[in-house]
């Protein structure tokens, strides 16, 4: 007996989901670092 399997796609454009959540993630992870960097510039513009 033969078994029928689907070819996988190593580019398989069905899945735009997980490359827009890996973006936000990227982009989240920006914007605290970007926070800190402020947070660390505030206090040292208070503390001199």
């Amino acid at each position: 007996m033969t078994t029928h399997r689907a070819p996988k796609n190593s580019g398989d454009p069905g899945r735009p989901v997980e490359r827009a959540v890996v973006a936000g993630l990227v982009l989240a992870v920006g914007a605290g670092l970007a926070w800190m960097g402020g947070m660390i510039c505030t206090i040292a513009a208070w503390a001199g």
